[in-house]
């Protein structure tokens, strides 16, 4: 692996470091519960923006559209970000829609 450096001493890598954030998303046919991977220093909203057609998803559940029943699972899907009605990260759901959704 051969490692770039700049004049100030920083170095380039190929390898993007990002962190998982567990989201779910509402697509006009299924709901999705999954991670979304976004870099250490931005938002959800910023890989958003960044997407051109598809949003990768991994470790992705897809629902139907109600949330009620499990359609599939699987390790990686690439949704189309023209179809995403809603996305929210699962961390800022609150207790009443959680438990609406588990009813």
């Amino acid at each position: 692996m051969v490692t770039q450096f700049d004049e100030k001493g920083k170095f380039f890598t190929r390898v993007i470091t990002k962190r998982p954030v567990s989201v779910v998303i509402q697509t006009p046919t299924h709901r999705i519960c999954g991670q979304v991977h976004v870099r250490p220093d931005e938002r959800l909203k910023d890989e958003l923006d960044q997407t051109s057609a598809f949003l990768a998803v991994t470790e992705a559940t897809v629902y139907d559209v109600t949330g009620s029943e499990v359609l599939l699972h699987t390790h990686f899907l690439a949704v189309q970000a023209q179809q995403i009605v809603w996305i929210t990260p699962l961390e800022e759901i609150t207790e009443s829609l959680a438990e609406s959704k588990s009813d």
